[in-house]
Order: structure tokens, then sequence, then C-alpha cells
């Protein structure tokens, strides 16, 4: 009875911390989601069938600012890196995988983010030198790729790394 007792108890803690843990642990989105706005090189907007919409931010890397907000100034390459998201994105459907963390400080959606052909949007970023690694442990899963595709991005002088 007492064993019995323990595993009701221990049944309703574990269901209760994953209803209400902030992170989640989900591994990857149910089909597909279509790109309705790209706010800049690594942040855009899907349709999820809520009103507003799901804001998801690209786990691993950080594009410069493509606009002034607040604190923040426009970087360097910042326009670029949106042109080529916006390219890369608008209208078409993408497929979400998450890492230990769910969500950000800002309530965005925290996603590895893939199209339909399977091109990994967060890597083509790195690769393409639109983006630099920028990891928030735990979620380190592609860490060691965007470091290699960083470097390769640099080493062969493409976008933000292209000498002037």
């Amino acid at each position: 009875m007492k064993r019995v007792f323990t595993l009701i108890i221990l049944g309703i803690f574990l269901g209760y911390t994953s209803c209400n843990s902030g992170s989640g642990n989900r591994k990857s989105s149910v089909g597909y989601l279509t790109v309705t706005r790209v706010v800049d090189g690594d942040t855009f907007w899907a349709a999820d069938g809520s009103e507003k919409g799901l804001n998801i931010r690209l786990i691993g890397v950080d594009t410069p600012e493509s606009r002034n907000t607040g604190r923040k100034v426009v970087g360097y390459f910042g326009a670029e890196a949106k042109v080529f998201t916006s390219q890369l994105l608008s209208g078409k459907k993408v497929r979400l995988e998450y890492d230990v963390d769910s969500f950000d400080q800002y309530g965005r959606t925290l996603a590895y983010v893939y199209l339909e052909d399977g091109t990994f949007v967060n890597a083509e970023l790195m690769k393409q030198g639109y983006a630099m690694v920028m990891t928030y442990p735990p979620n380190v899963k592609y860490a060691d790729l965007f470091l290699k595709l960083q470097q390769e991005a640099r080493e062969n002088n493409r976008g933000l790394w292209a000498h002037k």
C-alpha cells in the first residue's frame, strides 16, 4: 500500500512539473508551419492556428541587428542577414525541432528550423556567413556543427566575414 501511495504521489509530482515547466522538452513540432513574417535574420513569425501566430527565435545562431530598437543599433551585415532569411523563409513551410528549453526570456519559441526540402535553416545561416555562433546552455545540441560552419565561412570569406 505504501508503494502504491508513493507511486501515485510521484506521478502527480511529475505531471505537475511537466505541465508547469517554463522550458519543456519538446523534440519536434507536428507537421509544418507557414512563415508569415521575418523580423530579422534570426527571428520570425509562423502561423500556428492562434490569432497572433508563433514568434520563433533560431537556436544557436545570432545575426547582426537589422533595425534600431531600444538600446540595440543596426549591426554590420544586419540588413543583408534579414534579406537572406526573408528569401529563405518568407511564405515557406517549416518544421521545428526543440532542444532543452522551449522559450527564451521574451517568450519566443526557441527552435532549430527545417524547410520542407530538408534545409537546416540555422546551419544555412552559419554556412553562408550571415550569423555567428551564440549558444546558451542547455541548448547546445548543434553547437559543434555551428562552430565548424562558422569557421568554414570565415576561412572562405563568406557573408559578414568577407573582406572589402
